[in-house]
């Protein structure tokens, strides 16, 4: 054997430790903020919530306001998924307001025992479904963002909004003007607010996300004396 040399003994013995087995979630969980924090993350561990409240100048709620959340980063957020459907029943619109991501296709169809005639002359949206029952075989897409004025070529009280928007962070306010939307990640956004009777458009406010937990802001809305909406079904 060279000098200074050591080699192990025929008699030792190596004891070997066993593996900690973790769950993949947990695996994958650190592996992504060690790459790059909760913006590596594809799941809604590092998300927060949004819940929003819409008021008018007298501070009452307001239903049927589109609330969204623009990003100001510049991060692309996941598209939108959500099925939509605007449904023709008693010969009105169900709903009234149906807020859209931009690209969304939109289901019309009618349940009533009439046929109706479904149209928006809109700049966000020109198209017409002729005459028909039950449900055309294609749906509308609507790929520009705005407002789009639903009507009845048919049966004038027929009244109804599409709002499309360049995000999927977007909700629509219930009768006690509150919209929560989901699982945004941290950063700040520009929160926007639209309703049909507004008389002018809403400022838009700052709004910083927080990792986890839920941020509340409130909106104000001016409405119009003279609302354009339908009578409520």
């Amino acid at each position: 054997m060279a000098p200074g040399r050591q080699t192990a003994s025929p008699s030792t013995r190596w004891t070997v430790l066993p593996m900690l087995l973790l769950p993949s979630s947990v695996v994958r969980f650190g592996l992504a903020l060690a790459a790059g924090g909760c913006a590596a993350l594809s799941s809604h561990a590092c998300a927060g919530d949004l819940a929003a409240r819409v008021r008018d100048a007298q501070g009452r709620p307001i239903e049927d306001a589109v609330v969204w959340a623009m990003p100001l980063s510049g991060q692309s957020p996941p598209r939108d998924t959500r099925a939509v459907t605007i449904v023709q029943r008693d010969k009105r619109f169900i709903p009234r307001v149906t807020p859209v991501q931009v690209g969304t296709a939109v289901q019309f169809p009618n349940e009533d025992t009439v046929r109706h005639h479904v149209y928006s002359f809109s700049p966000a949206k020109v198209f017409s479904l002729k005459l028909y029952v039950g449900t055309p075989p294609n749906p509308v897409v609507f790929d520009k963002a705005g407002e789009v004025v639903l009507g009845c070529n048919i049966h004038d009280q027929m009244l109804a909004f599409v709002y499309g928007v360049d995000t999927p962070y977007f909700a629509r306010s219930g009768a006690d003007g509150a919209a929560r939307i989901a699982n945004l990640l941290p950063g700040d956004y520009a929160l926007h607010a639209w309703h049909p009777d507004q008389s002018a458009a809403a400022a838009a406010a700052r709004v910083s996300m927080r990792a986890t937990g839920t941020v509340e802001h409130t909106l104000g809305v001016t409405l119009s004396e003279r609302p354009r909406t339908a009578a409520r079904p």
